[in-house]
């Protein structure tokens, strides 16, 4: 199988890619990273949780939780940064919406194609409550409940907050609740095209279950599906959704519990249900939220690449990793490290120019960075052919 590895000379930093026994080594720098959201900066003392979209004018939004401390129910606000030059330069920092001293977690971001509105999807904690001490029910001072707030100019500005728990949360069982983090999709293809649908999880903890709420009306309206069935040691959490070819939706889920890999699942009605959760062993985790996204491959005119961020071990938040795939999740043959030090959360985004942008946490969550990359970095040998490697799909 071939992957892209990082290796070390006198010369500095490069990739090499594998083929048995036989490595051929290209030098290629290490992306250069920046810094979006430093702790201690901008008036708040810690940043987590990214989410990053591009807009309808191609402009970046980079979210995070502002926090007051790295509790995650910490007084949190959600805050906005605008970039309007592929992530060369960024906007000051933007407050989207606040709640006094109530916690709120969990941005998730998604685009509406037909109207360029951006919707933003999170959760509330009433004061001084935390994951683990909040009941079921979809409303009052000790229960989490969900709120969307939207921006039809480009995150410069936000509508008030709705309340959409009655929508999204099962009014009894469910404690917790939690959008992605990251981002939902828009589906394009099948019966359901058009379809917004955004990735929860919901609690009680160490009981996680995973589904999808969705709308079919860009936003005005929302339902939720079926939790994925459990299977297997473990349980899903923190999760992500891409399209695939044919319409149906592969889910990626943190593995609560179980064994360090991805769980995954499929579905094939618009993520009213799914397939049994499954653990994809081409995916290693430490257990930690990661990214997914569906990109074009500008070698190949209407080809599309999945592509996968993460801590790329399954021993601890570091050795940031992207991997590639060009047969919609089955096989994950090209690998490449984009930063080798501490690395955690992440988000990625399609850029105009088809390269791609990374937003990820570093440092031990001192701050959130960004980077980008080209397919040539994680696939120079594309168009060479590769040994699938086991999968559950």
């Amino acid at each position: 199988m071939f992957s892209w590895l990082r290796c070390r000379s006198l010369a500095g930093p490069l990739f090499a890619l594998v083929a048995g026994m036989t490595m051929i080594a290209r030098a290629v720098p290490l992306p250069a990273v920046s810094d979006v959201f430093v702790g201690g900066r901008e008036g708040f003392a810690v940043y987590r949780i990214p989410s990053v979209l591009a807009t309808r004018d191609g402009s970046l939004l980079a979210f995070a939780e502002a926090r007051a401390t790295k509790s995650d129910q910490s007084r949190n606000q959600l805050v906005v940064k605008r970039s309007r030059d592929a992530g060369v330069s960024w906007e000051p920092l933007r407050v989207v919406t606040g709640d006094g001293i109530a916690s709120l977690n969990n941005p998730t971001a998604v685009l509406v194609r037909e109207t360029g509105r951006i919707l933003l999807m999170y959760q509330r904690y009433p004061p001084g409550l935390r994951e683990g001490s909040v009941v079921p029910g979809l409303a009052g001072t000790n229960v989490c409940t969900s709120w969307l707030v939207y921006s039809d100019d480009d995150g410069v500005t936000w509508s008030p907050p709705r309340d959409l728990t009655a929508a999204v949360k099962r009014p009894t069982g469910a404690t917790s609740l939690a959008s992605g983090p990251g981002i939902g999709i828009q589906l394009q293809r099948g019966p359901h095209a058009g379809r917004i649908l955004i990735p929860f999880n919901q609690g009680p903890p160490r009981q996680w279950r995973v589904y999808a709420a969705w709308s079919d009306d860009q936003g005005a309206t929302w339902q939720r599906g079926d939790p994925a069935p459990d299977a297997g040691r473990g349980h899903g959490n923190e999760v992500q959704f891409v399209e695939l070819t044919d319409g149906s939706v592969l889910l990626n889920a943190r593995n609560e519990g179980g064994d360090r890999q991805r769980k995954t699942a499929l579905s094939r009605d618009g993520g009213r249900t799914w397939s049994a959760l499954a653990d994809e062993p081409q995916l290693p985790e430490p257990v930690c939220q990661a990214a997914l996204i569906r990109h074009p491959d500008r070698s190949t005119p209407g080809r599309e690449v999945l592509l996968f961020a993460n801590p790329g071990t399954r021993t601890g938040r570091t050795n940031g990793t992207v991997r590639l795939s060009r047969d919609d999740g089955r096989t994950w043959p090209w690998s490449a490290v984009i930063y080798p030090g501490s690395f955690a959360y992440s988000g990625l985004v399609s850029l105009p120019d088809g390269a791609v942008g990374c937003l990820f946490e570093r440092d031990n969550y001192d701050r959130i960075s960004w980077c980008r990359f080209t397919l040539d970095r994680l696939a120079g040998a594309a168009g060479a052919a590769v040994t699938p490697g086991a999968s559950n799909r």
